[in-house]
C-alpha cells in the first residue's frame, strides 16, 4: 500500500543535513548506500520493530542495515520508499 508516501524524482539530491532534519518517528529518513529512503510509514511495519528504524532517523544507516539485512531486500521492498539520492559523500570517507 502507498497511502501516505512521499515520492520525489529520483533526480532529486539531498544532503546529510537535510536528511538530518527528518530525524523523528513522524519524520523518519535515512540513508543506505547512496538512496534517501523516508521511512516514516513504514516503521511500523519494520518486522525487526519500530526502535530500530526510528534509532537511525536521519542517519546513513548503511551499516545497521547490512547487519541484518541482504541487497536482495533494497530491490524487493525498500524502493518504494526510495525518494533520492545523496548529495554528499560520508564524512570521513572520500
Amino acid at each position: 500500500c502507498d497511502e501516505g508516501l512521499t515520492r520525489a524524482p529520483m533526480t532529486t539530491t539531498y544532503t546529510r543535513a537535510e536528511v538530518a532534519k527528518h530525524a523523528s518517528a513522524d519524520d523518519n529518513w535515512i540513508i543506505i548506500d547512496d538512496t534517501v529512503y523516508d521511512v516514516s510509514k513504514f516503521a511500523r511495519f519494520h518486522p525487526g520493530g519500530r526502535a530500530f528504524i526510528d534509532g537511525v532517523a536521519g542517519q546513513d544507516a548503511t551499516k545497521q542495515f547490512y547487519s541484518f539485512h541482504r541487497q536482495d531486500v533494497l530491490r524487493s521492498m525498500a524502493a518504494k520508499y526510495a525518494i533520492g539520492t545523496i548529495a554528499d559523500p560520508p564524512t570521513g570517507e572520500k
